[in-house]
């Protein structure tokens, strides 16, 4: 019986391992980086952000949210912590973000979790030194997911400047027959009101879309077709694999100086701090 695309662990070898090197990166970045932990961005349980502040804090700095993946279902804002290195070293602000988990939550919960994280840093964002004007967010995996519904298309600008996607999630009717099937049990009306590819985003937001070389098919291929989307939608899009990178190595490398997707995380929102300053 072929092996499951979508269950990660039976793909990445050295899956607990990333894992383990993760968390120990982001214990040391909560004890190195200036930060002011769980901020409450909403009255709910579990509805709380790390905020991270650049040792170079000023005024009117960007800032730029980051949501973790893990399907749904596991992993929180201090395993992600590490993040907050690539950021703050861009000169930004870095909130990570924490919200409620599956199945016990559905996703309408969560994406309303992090359009509130999203409004109430929008709101705040002089509390921390930034400015709302220069708002950014990233994503992986499932985090990606949850990332494309901050700069939806409405009447009203999304704010978002730039939107980093890595190995994302965006068409989940292939999920209703994976293992998550048993785990978090998606509904036919989940998929159809909560997949990327149904909807219309912001042309004004532009997107870097990066996925492993060593991904499996699928998250390959909704990459591609996300990226032909958007394209037609009018967003300015940049797609990119990255050598030799599988599901959870390239989150890791998010937190490591002088690796591709570190790199890109980091130009897209210096670029981002440049624009606003022309």
């Amino acid at each position: 019986m072929a092996a499951d695309p979508f269950r990660i662990r039976d793909h990445v070898a050295n899956f607990d391992d990333l894992v383990d090197d993760i968390r120990t990166r982001s214990s040391a970045t909560r004890r190195t980086v200036a930060m002011e932990a769980n901020v409450a961005y909403g009255c709910e349980s579990g509805e709380t952000l790390d905020i991270f502040v650049p040792n170079s804090a000023g005024s009117g700095m960007p800032i730029h949210m980051f949501i973790h993946g893990g399907y749904w279902r596991m992993f929180s804002k201090e395993d992600y912590s590490c993040v907050a290195e690539t950021i703050t070293r861009a000169g930004a602000v870095a909130a990570i973000v924490d919200y409620s988990l599956m199945p016990t939550a559905r996703m309408e919960v969560l994406i309303g979790q992090v359009l509130k994280a999203k409004a109430f840093l929008q709101a705040h964002a002089d509390r921390f030194g930034a400015t709302p004007g220069r708002f950014s967010v990233s994503g992986h995996s499932a985090g990606a997911h949850l990332a494309t519904f901050l700069f939806n298309r409405s009447v009203v600008p999304s704010g978002v400047i730039a939107a980093f996607l890595l190995g994302g999630l965006y068409d989940l009717e292939p999920l209703q027959t994976s293992f998550l099937r048993d785990e978090i049990a998606l509904s036919d009306e989940e998929v159809r009101r909560f997949t990327p590819m149904h909807r219309e985003h912001d042309p004004a937001t532009r997107v870097a879309i990066m996925t492993g070389e060593l991904e499996t098919n699928p998250f390959k291929i909704q990459a591609n077709a996300f990226k032909d989307l958007l394209v037609t939608q009018g967003l300015e899009v940049r797609a990119s694999r990255v050598v030799d990178g599988d599901h959870m190595s390239t989150v890791r490398d998010l937190a490591v100086v002088g690796t591709p997707v570190a790199a890109a995380l980091h130009a897209l929102i210096a670029n981002d701090a440049c624009e606003k300053l022309r």
